[in-house]
């Protein structure tokens, strides 16, 4: 039988968690929050895949992720 890769199997779990917490949590949170959450999540994943797991790369993914997310539909003053 063929398993999945470590690295598939960790990054489809994350996505899970943190599709279940963003829904769980942004009942009462601003599009740019919602935004900045998701971006921060997204991030995160790809940051761990990028870099093998390695926490540095998560946290770094997660930081710019949070950012794009932020900024995109940012209000115009």
């Amino acid at each position: 039988m063929h398993t999945a890769h470590p690295l598939i199997r960790m990054a489809g779990t994350s996505l899970l968690a943190m599709t279940t917490l963003a829904l769980a949590a942004c009942a009462g949170m601003t599009q740019q929050e919602k935004n900045t959450a998701i971006g921060a999540g997204v991030g995160a994943i790809g940051g761990s895949i990028l870099t093998g797991g390695s926490t540095t790369g998560t946290l770094g993914g997660a930081a710019v992720g949070g950012v794009i997310g932020h900024e995109i539909e940012k209000p115009k003053k």
